[in-house]
């Protein structure tokens, strides 16, 4: 099976940062040290509010890297031109509320289809693999399909919410559903990508569905680097999904 890929998020050291109001801790510095840990790409999202990742840091993440770098962004028109500037390497349009705390379900792009396929055919035209953060859901798939997008990112939040809740059967009923929905997005020709919420004790199964070819994870690295370092929790990150993927 085809060696999964990890892509660590990087927001929530600059959410430390940001706390202070200082210039550390780097979230710069901190993808340099995923990147030596094995991460295959860096995903960093520039939020409206700028809340934690800042432009300065996109600067610094789109010229600095070797590895990939991943922009999340919502679908507005500030983002797409600071996307055209720099042309990462990939875009990932999520959904965006200023009131939430984090990334609360997947894009709506079946009711927005027409000002999607606009929106992200020039970003397409710039060569920047386009994603779109997704529920696990045939309709989002399909539309995701039809404005042009390469990659969707299913979201697995729901499937981690109830496993740490320790409602087993929600879980295991939200793992069939993201499960047919990898299928279904790869048989339409999709690479498919999976994240949000993954821990250690949950990331096996999404890790060994042989469909999904990414996943990117952040919250809990970076907690848990707290504990272990970086680079200790970005390896045993690793070391789950290849045990997981074989």
């Amino acid at each position: 099976m085809e060696k999964l890929r990890l892509g660590v998020n990087i927001d929530h050291v600059a959410t430390v940062r940001n706390a202070r109001g200082t210039a550390w801790p780097d979230p710069v510095r901190a993808a340099k040290l995923a990147e030596q840990a094995g991460a295959d790409g860096i995903t960093a999202h520039l939020r409206e509010d700028r809340r934690h990742i800042s432009d300065a840091d996109i600067e610094a993440l789109a010229t600095g890297l070797t590895v990939p770098l991943n922009f999340e962004m919502a679908a507005t028109e500030e983002m797409q031109a600071i996307a055209l500037r720099h042309k990462p390497h990939a875009v990932c349009l999520v959904p965006e509320k200023r009131e939430e705390r984090t990334t609360e379900g997947g894009l709506e792009v079946a009711r927005e289809e027409n000002r999607l396929a606009h929106f992200i055919a020039p970003l397409r035209d710039a060569g920047c693999r386009v994603s779109i953060f997704i529920a696990a859901d045939t309709a989002q798939i399909e539309a995701a399909h039809r404005i042009g997008a390469a990659v969707v990112e299913l979201h697995t939040g729901a499937y981690c919410d109830h496993h740490a809740e320790g409602d087993m059967a929600a879980r295991d009923a939200e793992l069939a559903r993201l499960t047919e929905m990898a299928t279904f997005a790869h048989s339409l020709g999709l690479e498919v990508h999976a994240g949000h919420g993954l821990t250690y004790d949950t990331v096996g199964p999404i890790a060994a569905l042989p469909e999904i070819r990414e996943l990117n994870i952040g919250h809990f690295l970076i907690g848990e680097a707290i504990f272990r370092g970086l680079e200790g929790s970005i390896a045993e990150m690793r070391r789950a999904m290849d045990e997981a993927r074989t």
